[in-house]
């Protein structure tokens, strides 16, 4: 009857395990899922600055032309500063998301291999309880 009791808790373990690493596979999927979302959503927030960049220069433009100021010198000097400082402005904003998806993707491999660890360590768990289940053969066991 012992080996009943030993087949149970051995089959308890192994659903834990697969448990513990289909848990890991789903957190890597939304992970994954979660990361692809940032993406397009930091395209489309680097389109829109650019629109909202493209506005700003053509309304420095148009100002500067109604009051008669020519595109040169210190005017085509401060637009051209303005240009740099947005350049820099967007390639931190993207370096800031490229780092985000990059800390996502880190973070579902990590949840796949600690789920395997996790299961890995449920089996040896499972295996030593089961060892320490079973019947020894010694001493006046159950004849068959």
């Amino acid at each position: 009857m012992s080996w009943v009791i030993t087949a149970i808790a051995v089959t308890g373990t192994v659903v834990s395990a697969y448990g513990q690493v289909q848990a890991g596979k789903a957190q890597k999927a939304q992970l994954k899922e979660q990361a692809e979302q940032e993406e397009l959503a930091a395209q489309s927030q680097e389109l829109q600055r650019r629109q909202e960049l493209n506005r700003a220069l053509a309304a420095n433009v148009a100002a500067l032309s109604t009051a008669g100021i020519s595109g040169e010198g210190t005017p085509a000097s401060l637009a051209l500063e303005s240009a740099k400082q947005a350049g820099l402005s967007e390639m931190t904003i993207d370096l800031s998301e490229r780092l985000r998806r990059a800390s996502l993707q880190r973070q579902a491999k990590a949840a796949t291999q600690t789920a395997g660890l996790a299961a890995a360590s449920t089996l040896i768990k499972g295996g030593l309880q089961a060892a320490q289940m079973a019947p020894t053969g010694e001493g006046g066991g159950e004849g068959g």
